[in-house]
């Protein structure tokens, strides 16, 4: 009977994969990263996740362990898109409904041709984060007041003409499955996603978390000494549907894993195996209006990055690939190609360590026999 902790028992090489590992050892002893943890998986089976560094940003802080929970940020989007993509397979919503039949002011300025699919696939013209971001957090605006603010924005370009990464559209398709399915958007996630996947150490805002588990973000300079940056109440309990969910790696790898298996886990059906094919498909490439250069440079399924990828998903993925990377340090990516699986999280911004996340990634798909 082999041993399914060994990496061999799984088609990876120990020694290839223990330069993951070890990059992550080295960047903590340098000073370089507060804390990480890495989980690496492949035909469905995980091996144990490791963890690095401290959960605070003093040497007095407990250790990080492999169940340390992380704010993930931008590794919300697609889970938030997944969440609305049951709504569209059980036919209560489509990719091609306007977004002002379902949320009517939004059709201020202009917007009336900005469907749901634009919202999944970042082509709707809104833009990343209000022109007012700062000044919303530091008022501890609630979300309700971060979504009227967006339905008065105009357009930066029309719909489907480009790509343009965005925050906002993934907040207005938030609130469109809040009004659908009658309940706020972090428990349809709860009841919908995590509960099915036994995500139990996942949630979109801090919710029902033990936070001395979570582990603190080494925050930009213009979140240092405020109440309103990533390691404090307000941003905890906001629940922001772009970057808002606390999880760990083996939680986060339970939602990778079901799209490997055509979104099915544990013997669980939790997404229509349509549903999960169609979220890591190529879904910008076909859009008619889109200039063949920016097809080129970036492609999006529903919710989820494709090939090409940034420098955070290293060099090493196929073009089946999928996945996401997040502000506060975290990527997350999944390679049908060679049934493999990869969940990183560490506290310290992408900003900083977009290069090491890419070499860890290289590492790890590396890795596979």
């Amino acid at each position: 009977m082999s041993d399914t902790s060994l990496p061999e028992s799984i088609g990876l090489s120990t020694e290839r994969l223990e330069r993951a590992y070890r990059l992550l050892a080295v960047a903590v002893e340098r000073g370089e990263l507060p804390a990480a943890a890495l989980l690496v998986a492949r035909h469905g089976v995980a091996l144990p996740a490791r963890a690095f560094g401290r959960l605070r940003l003093d040497g007095a802080s407990p250790a990080a362990r492999p169940d340390t929970i992380f704010l993930v940020a931008s590794v919300t989007k697609p889970v938030a898109v997944a969440g609305a993509m049951l709504l569209v397979e059980r036919g209560q919503l489509t990719l091609d409904d306007p977004v002002c039949a379902h949320i009517p002011e939004f059709a201020e300025n202009g917007k009336e041709g900005v469907l749901v699919r634009h919202l999944m696939t970042h082509t709707s013209g809104l833009p990343d984060m209000l022109p007012e971001n700062y000044d919303l957090r530091r008022e501890h605006a609630p979300l309700s007041e971060f979504a009227r603010r967006v339905c008065r924005l105009a357009l930066e370009f029309e719909p489907g003409t480009r790509i343009q990464y965005q925050s906002m559209g993934i907040l207005i398709l938030a609130q469109i499955a809040e009004r659908i399915a009658g309940m706020p958007f972090p428990e349809f996630l709860r009841q919908e996603l995590f509960a099915p996947l036994s995500m139990s150490d996942t949630s979109l805002g801090v919710g029902p978390l033990n936070t001395e588990r979570i582990a603190h973000v080494n925050v930009p300079e213009e979140m240092r000494g405020t109440d309103w940056g990533w390691n404090t109440p307000y941003w905890w309990g906001l629940g922001a549907p772009w970057g808002g969910m606390f999880s760990t790696v083996s939680d986060i790898w339970r939602f990778l894993q079901m799209f490997l298996n055509g979104g099915r886990f544990a013997g669980v059906q939790v997404l229509g195996r349509a549903t999960a094919e169609a979220m890591v498909r190529d879904q910008t490439g076909a859009m008619p209006e889109l200039p063949p250069a920016e097809r080129k440079v970036q492609s999006w399924g529903l919710g989820w990055r494709r090939f090409p990828f940034g420098s955070t998903f290293g060099d090493l993925l196929s073009p089946l690939a999928f996945g996401h990377s997040g502000a506060t340090g975290t990527v997350v990516w999944a390679d049908p190609a060679r049934e493999l699986a990869c969940a990183l999280f560490t506290t310290e911004p992408s900003a900083n360590s977009r290069r090491l996340l890419g070499r860890c990634s290289n590492a790890v798909a590396a890795a596979a026999l």
